[in-house]
Parts: C-alpha cells; sequence; structure tokens
C-alpha cells in the first residue's frame, strides 16, 4: 500500500467509491446512456441537410408495384405471427399511406404505411414500428402488419433510406452506400435511417391513436440494426426486439468474422478496395469503410456501448446460433455489460437473448411468435406496464 502523506485522508474503498458517484467524478449509469445519446445525435447531425424542417405528415397514395432491388423474400414466417380470427380483417382495417418530413431534400422524405383496425373507442392504443431487410421495402411487411393490427395495435411500416419508395432504381441501396464511401457526406448504413426514426418518434407520441408510452420496434436483419440503435438513441421506443441484426463489428474486425456481414454489401467494400488499392478486402478496408460510412459503429457506439443504454426498456435479441452475419461470440461482452446495467436498473428480467439453434441468417417462425409474445407481455391494452418503467 502507498504511503499517505501528512496532508492525506484515507477512507475505505467503498466509502471512496460512495464519495466518487455522489460528487460526479464517477459517472453513474444514466449518465452514460445520455452521454452516448448526445453523442451519436452529434454524429446524426453531422450529415443532415438541414436538421431543422417542420415535422409534416402528408398524405400520400398506396403504392402499386413496390421496387425491390433484389428477389423478393418469402413470406413464410411473417404470415404466420399470431392475429385475430376476424373474417372480413381486410374490410376492418384502417390504412394510411403518408410521407413524413425529416429533413431537407428527397430522402427527407419518410414514406409510411399504418395499419389499424378501425375503432370507435377513443382509447389511445400501443404501436409497434417495424423495419424490412436489406432490398426489400414496407409493403413486404403488410403480413406482419395485418397480424397486429388485428390484435388492436397501430403498426407502423416505413422505407429505410434508399429502400421502396425513397430508391429510384435497382441499385439504389449500392449506389449510396459507395457514394458515401467516396463523398462522405450520408449515413445510409444504419444511421441516416436512425435519425428518421428518432423524427418517427416524435410524430408518433403526438398521434391521438397511440399511447405514447407504449411504442414498440422491430426489425429483420438491417431492420434489427435500425431497431436497436433507434431503442439505444431514443427512449420513446419503449420495448425492442431486433431480429438477426445485433452482433459486434469491432469484434468481427479482430477475431476475422467479418466476411459475412462484409459478403451482404459486397459491392461497397470492393469499390473500397479498388480506392485504397488493395489486392483483396482485409480488415483494414473493412474498418475504413465503417469508419467513414457510419462513424462510431465500430467503436463507441458498437454494441458494447449501445446495448447498455437501453436499459430498462425490454430487449429481447433473436439471432440464429449458426449466423456467420452475427456470430455470437461478438455478444459476450455486449450482452455481459448489458446485463450489468439491466440490473443496476433492477429490471434483469427485462433483457433476453435466444441464439435459435441450427439457424443461420434467417428469420424463423419461432422468432416472429417470440417477438410477439414479447411485445404483448410488455405492450398489450390489458397490461400497460411500461408506464411504470
Amino acid at each position: 500500500m502507498a504511503n499517505c502523506s501528512a496532508h492525506c485522508t484515507c477512507m475505505p474503498l467503498t466509502s471512496l467509491i460512495c464519495f466518487l458517484a455522489i460528487t460526479g467524478v464517477m459517472e453513474t449509469p444514466t449518465a452514460k446512456a445520455e452521454d452516448f445519446r448526445s453523442d451519436f445525435l452529434r454524429v446524426l447531425r453531422s450529415r443532415r441537410i438541414s436538421a431543422g424542417v417542420p415535422l409534416v405528415a402528408e398524405c400520400s397514395k398506396p403504392v402499386e408495384n413496390p421496387l425491390f432491388q433484389a428477389d423478393v423474400p418469402s413470406t413464410k414466417a411473417i404470415e404466420s405471427c399470431p392475429k385475430e380470427n376476424i373474417s372480413n380483417l381486410k374490410e376492418m382495417l384502417k390504412e394510411e399511406n403518408l410521407h413524413l418530413h425529416t429533413e431537407a431534400g428527397e430522402q427527407g422524405r419518410l414514406p409510411l404505411l399504418i395499419l389499424s383496425l378501425k375503432e370507435s373507442s377513443e382509447e389511445r392504443r400501443p404501436a409497434i414500428v417495424f423495419m424490412h431487410g436489406t432490398n426489400t421495402n414496407k409493403e413486404w411487411l403488410r403480413p406482419w402488419l395485418e397480424a397486429y393490427a388485428s390484435r388492436g395495435y397501430v403498426a407502423i411500416g416505413l422505407d429505410s433510406r434508399y429502400h421502396g419508395e425513397r430508391a429510384n432504381c435497382k441499385t439504389a441501396y449500392r449506389d449510396a452506400l459507395i457514394s458515401s464511401w467516396r463523398n462522405g457526406k450520408t449515413m445510409p448504413f444504419i444511421f441516416d435511417t436512425v435519425w428518421d426514426l428518432i423524427k418517427l418518434a416524435e410524430y408518433l407520441t403526438q398521434r391521438e391513436d397511440i399511447d405514447p408510452k407504449r411504442i414498440g420496434i422491430t426489425g429483420i436483419s438491417l431492420g434489427g440494426m435500425h431497431a436497436w440503435f433507434a431503442a439505444a438513441a431514443d427512449t420513446r421506443y419503449s420495448v425492442v426486439v431486433p431480429l438477426i441484426g445485433v452482433q459486434g463489428f469491432r469484434w468481427a474486425i479482430d477475431n476475422d468474422e467479418w466476411e459475412a456481414r462484409v459478403n451482404s454489401i459486397k459491392p461497397l467494400f470492393e469499390a473500397a478496395r479498388i480506392d485504397l488499392g488493395k489486392k483483396e478486402i482485409d480488415k483494414e478496408v473493412v474498418e475504413k469503410v465503417w469508419n467513414r460510412i457510419a462513424p462510431g459503429l465500430a467503436s463507441q457506439f458498437d454494441s458494447p456501448y449501445s446495448l447498455p443504454v437501453i436499459a430498462p426498456r425490454p430487449l429481447y435479441i433473436l439471432n440464429g446460433a449458426k449466423d456467420p452475419r452475427n456470430p455470437l461470440g461478438g455478444l459476450v461482452v455486449p450482452l455481459e455489460r448489458a446485463e450489468k446495467a439491466y440490473k443496476e436498473a433492477s429490471s434483469p428480467g427485462n433483457i433476453k437473448l435466444v441464439a435459435e439453434d441450427g439457424v443461420a441468417h434467417e428469420l424463423t417462425s419461432f422468432m416472429i411468435k417470440e417477438s410477439s409474445d414479447w411485445f404483448d407481455k410488455f405492450l398489450s391494452l390489458n397490461k400497460g406496464v411500461m408506464h411504470d418503467l
């Protein structure tokens, strides 16, 4: 033990820790979460054309021929979602097609598809935001939206950046990623859509048919990443269920487990390889791309830091045990830190991770049913538990 001078007063370690916490020298979990959100929002604002546009929702028309930028994925899993047995469900549904202005410019028009039951009751209902995966669109989500709407939820689907109504060709998303790498003006991978989701939360909490304390969010693959980061950024998302989307970006680089994720958007990394004068894509290319198109994704905003700040709000992560894009090794530290945060928030039962045996990067009926049960547990009209969180 080091010697203390005559001017030094020693105290027990536990007392020192309490002193540091009280005086603010030791940061509390709440302060860490606030710092995270402040830093993340600063990055999101850094590449906005104009973030101060009025939050206006305009009526639009249904999309007759939605654009897919790759083969149309099967809807088998989402069609298995539990629904109420309503014989004339189509006639009982209210459909809204809107464009929400989230910033200036064409990509600042956020297309929304909102389904809910036509009911005379004025009771505010829980709402859930649904995020599609890469190369699909909000129209693909319709069976999922209808199932939740049949059970009394307000179900919201949207087109992420450079997808659906926000894409003008079948290479729109790929082209946007490459453009971001080369000019650094946008963040089409995850972050720009998270900005939209922050503005969407603002809009949804203002609607008279939605309970502002009961808004959930979920998504598939890229949409799962959107849900994860939106919940980390905005506490108005009170329950979150990312499906086959949560991973450790830094861990993947350090452990040479990045190839499957890179291959999902390979034209971007090929362009970067060429620009960097490399013969092949390596971890240096991967790290430079992430730092350029989504600053902080593989560092201060990665899962070890972003998952804990969701506490104490209910979080259910559903992955495939054999998913090469989301290797489980990359979730060991993030889950340890997140579980610690939930325990400190006296909500250890509000976090859950299930990796489905034998499943790779695939959405399954099991995941759809599990996420449905999780939302019903925390958001159901008969529960109302979110009011106490």
